[in-house]
């Protein structure tokens, strides 16, 4: 038995005991003040059984209903996974906010730096593009300069790849 569910009952029965005996013998006596005192006696030791007795029959009818909804297999469960989280290094405590919080940072700090370099490359493609059309427009073609420049791209591209599954991507 867990200790929710030993809770549970202590908690249950402590509730019960407290208001099944909540009458004194004095009070009994004070009650029946006309009654002689052996009478008194009586009633008290059939208050005394009557209690007892309904007091069983309080916890026997608690046990059934706990039994009936499962509210003990449910407590299991619920603890077990309390058990379970106090696992997991998120539900932990010990978990250092400063250390996660650094570390999504750091992942958003790279990725906007691998946009600036993919917007970068994508730039200076734009650029040479616009070079040779500029350059098919005037009838003139130099191919000399443009495979120093698409190396410095193909270069930088590789650079600026993200890797994912050991693959680099290129533009």
């Amino acid at each position: 038995m867990g200790s929710r569910n030993m809770d549970l009952s202590k908690s249950f029965k402590l509730a019960t005991r407290s208001l099944l005996t909540a009458i004194t013998k004095q009070d009994i006596c004070k009650a029946f003040s006309s009654f002689t005192t052996a009478e008194q006696d009586f009633l008290h030791r059939l208050f005394v059984q009557v209690i007892t007795s309904l007091h069983e029959n309080i916890e026997n009818d608690f046990e059934t209903l706990c039994h009936e909804t499962q509210v003990r297999t449910a407590l299991d469960t619920i603890e077990q996974l309390v058990e379970e989280q106090g696992l997991d290094p998120l539900f932990s405590d010990k978990t250092n906010l400063k250390d996660v919080t650094f570390k999504l940072l750091t992942t958003k700090k790279n990725e906007i730096q691998y946009l600036k370099n993919m917007l970068e490359l994508a730039e200076e493609q734009n650029h040479l593009i616009r070079s040779r059309l500029e350059l098919l427009k005037k009838g003139k073609v130099d191919v000399s300069g443009m495979t120093d420049v698409a190396e410095k791209l193909t270069v930088r591209g590789l650079y600026c790849g993200i890797y994912s599954n050991n693959e680099i991507h290129n533009p």
